[in-house]
């Protein structure tokens, strides 16, 4: 799609700190980071958000979880961590592409919250 952020980040028209790249799956390093790891896990094809997703969808998702366990693995993110997606306006999702947050490095508690915007 040719406005969307993330899909220029693939095609290599914005730069960002990409930690993973493959014909399916692109890492990087979020822009205003939540934690001390704070990656963005994103389809190499555009897909609006989870609600877009169908049965064959399928090889794409466990692409996406295995990039992520093995990024927070090389982490050392073995005491836990979060990989979440927003899904529109009211969940926070800003970009119109589908991503993963892989989250971790730090304690998280419950509401998902940063520390200094706990409810």
């Amino acid at each position: 799609m040719a406005d969307c952020l993330f899909c220029k980040i693939v095609a290599g028209e914005i730069p960002s700190k990409i930690v993973h790249q493959d014909n399916d799956v692109v890492a990087f390093e979020d822009i205003n980071p939540q934690a001390p790891t704070h990656i963005l896990v994103i389809p190499t094809r555009h897909i609006e958000s989870m609600q877009e997703l169908t049965q064959t969808d399928g090889e794409t998702l466990a692409r996406l979880f295995t990039v992520a366990s093995q990024i927070a693995a090389e982490r050392g993110l073995e005491q836990g961590y979060r990989f979440v997606t927003n899904v529109g306006p009211d969940a926070g999702q800003s970009v119109q592409h589908l991503h993963f947050h892989l989250i971790g490095g730090r304690a998280m508690g419950w509401p998902p919250f940063p520390p200094d915007e706990q409810r």
